[in-house]
């Protein structure tokens, strides 16, 4: 599966989160130590989204190759630095298409999205809540991928005007209803806060003084991170962090 981390702070270069740790997300693309319910590297994409002063909303950098492939990326990480930042590399599940369409982030507005894991029973099983969103969303959709729907059904609650954190619960309960076992780590931000969840895979947390960073695996072996329970929906800003369970499926 999947990795993917995101940070707020202070102004950090990018590469201190994707190649200077000892265990960066780039170091994870091919080395993780937690790939359960599948998966050995993480070689089908990446993306990277950071703000940025004097930018209408994120930028977003995304490939379709390895992380550790793409020369351009460690100097271009090294030159920018940014106070929120959402990165993933992907492992693709089979069948789903390796393209840079499909992979994380996905974003929109001032909003960016990744998802760690697998809907069950895919596509059949999550069908009808596709078709309670916008036709012209489908129609946009950015690949045909499980993780692409579930951007779009969080940004459906976004636009309605639900939280961060509120539109990570509903999308949840939702698709567990009708896709049980479904693994469910989303990862959003709006650039000053963040939402996410820890549903059948793993996520750490670090907090430091006005900073947080949340991700698929520790970057160190810092002992301030901390695992989060399966099954629990973190919200967080800068400077303040709270949990809650999300209860059995």
């Amino acid at each position: 599966m999947c990795r993917h981390l995101a940070y707020l702070g202070p102004p950090v270069p990018l590469s201190r989160l994707l190649f200077d740790p000892p265990h960066s997300l780039s170091r994870q693309s091919w080395a993780p130590r937690d790939m359960r319910g599948g998966g050995t590297i993480n070689a089908d994409g990446f993306g990277v989204g950071w703000y940025g002063s004097g930018v209408a909303g994120p930028v977003r950098y995304r490939r379709h190759t390895p992380i550790w492939s793409d020369t351009t990326l460690p100097g271009l990480a090294a030159s920018l630095t940014s106070t929120a930042v959402l990165a993933a590399v992907r492992s693709a599940t089979v069948g789903m298409p390796v393209t840079e369409s499909a992979a994380a982030p996905f974003g929109d507005g001032p909003w960016l999205f990744s998802h760690n894991g697998v809907v069950t029973g895919w596509p059949g099983s999550v069908a009808k809540l596709a078709g309670t969103l916008p036709p012209a969303d489908l129609l946009t959709l950015d690949a045909p991928t499980d993780a692409a729907l579930l951007w779009l059904l969080v940004r459906d609650r976004l636009r309605s005007g639900e939280s961060l954190p509120s539109s990570l619960r509903s999308v949840i309960a939702d698709v567990r209803e009708v896709a049980p076992g479904s693994r469910l780590n989303l990862l959003v931000t709006d650039g000053s806060s963040l939402a996410a969840s820890a549903v059948g895979h793993s996520l750490s947390v670090r907090t430091g003084p006005g900073a947080i960073t949340v991700a698929s695996e520790p970057l160190d072996d810092d002992p301030a991170w901390r695992a989060v329970p399966d099954r629990t929906l973190l919200s967080a800003t800068a400077s303040d962090l709270s949990f809650t369970p999300l209860g059995e499926a």
